[in-house]
């Protein structure tokens, strides 16, 4: 699937254009958990989107510390 055509899905399926890449990830990462992509065609389509700059927002990413990993895994071996 090429990117154009990933639009023209959006397009369908939404009844409106993305408003921006980021949007379009979001569609790919769905239509892939759902079954829909193939890992072959998310793989093509995320590397597409990301040079186009789609990124995640921050507030997705949480950032761990190290201090947390230690002490998960001392609690969860008790």
């Amino acid at each position: 699937m090429l990117l154009e055509d990933l639009i023209n899905r959006f397009e369908l399926v939404k009844k409106r254009n993305p408003l921006h890449a980021n949007e379009l990830l979001d569609y790919i990462q769905k239509s892939y958990i759902y079954g829909e992509l193939s890992i072959v065609e998310y793989k093509k389509l995320f590397f597409e989107l990301d040079k186009r700059g789609a990124k995640k927002p921050s507030a997705f990413f949480r950032e761990t510390r190290l201090a947390d990993v230690e002490t998960f895994t001392l609690s969860s071996t008790i």
